[in-house]
């Protein structure tokens, strides 16, 4: 993996609560328990926190940029109240039947943020709630967390280890704060086994 130390996260679900009927303003978009605090804590520790998410409301007519601006925003005020920070955030205005290549689970997003910040994605961690997040992560080589605090969260023990099958090596987290917990405890035990 790069020196330069990246994560890529998922919005919907990872960071925020998700809706059925899609997160379409600011005032909608309410961050999931520990969800900040695990970013800040990644960013303290030296990481450097990027989003990759669908946005088909785009695409469907149901938000424009304003209210998404809006939404990235309010993530941004709330993220520095507890001294964290999004470098960026990447997203796919694209309706389902688009046919983009941004759209996950296809990898567009991804190569687009290597291609931003000059870094082989291999070995990155990428974090969030979804299949399709997982694959379009693992499509380039990143390392795959899954949260139980978005769409997984329903899933029984069989329907887990089913979409685990399709994406192996995926760690498992309780939610974000755990997987930022887990990434940061993991690189600080490997500096302390170097020394």
């Amino acid at each position: 993996m790069s020196a330069f130390k990246l994560v890529i996260l998922d919005r919907d679900g990872t960071i925020n609560a998700d809706r059925d009927d899609y997160v379409k303003s600011a005032e909608e978009w309410e961050p999931l328990p520990g969800a900040l605090e695990g970013i800040a804590r990644l960013n303290h520790a030296g990481w450097h926190v990027v989003v990759a998410t669908n946005q088909s409301g785009l695409g469907r007519g149901l938000f424009d940029m304003a209210a998404l601006n809006a939404m990235h925003a309010r993530m941004n005020r709330l993220l520095a109240l507890v001294g964290g920070r999004v470098d960026a955030v990447f997203f796919c205005p694209h309706a389902p039947d688009e046919a983009c290549l941004c759209r996950k689970p296809r990898p567009g997003l991804f190569e687009k943020i290597g291609e931003r910040y000059g870094v082989d994605l291999r070995g990155v961690p990428a974090i969030g709630d979804s299949l399709r997040d997982l694959q379009a992560a693992a499509a380039v080589g990143c390392e795959t967390h899954l949260v139980r605090s978005g769409k997984s969260g329903a899933l029984d023990a069989e329907a887990l280890a089913g979409m685990l099958a399709q994406v192996p090596a995926t760690r498992v987290h309780a939610d974000l704060a755990a997987a930022a917990e887990f990434i940061v405890m993991r690189e600080r035990q490997a500096r302390a086994g170097a020394r």
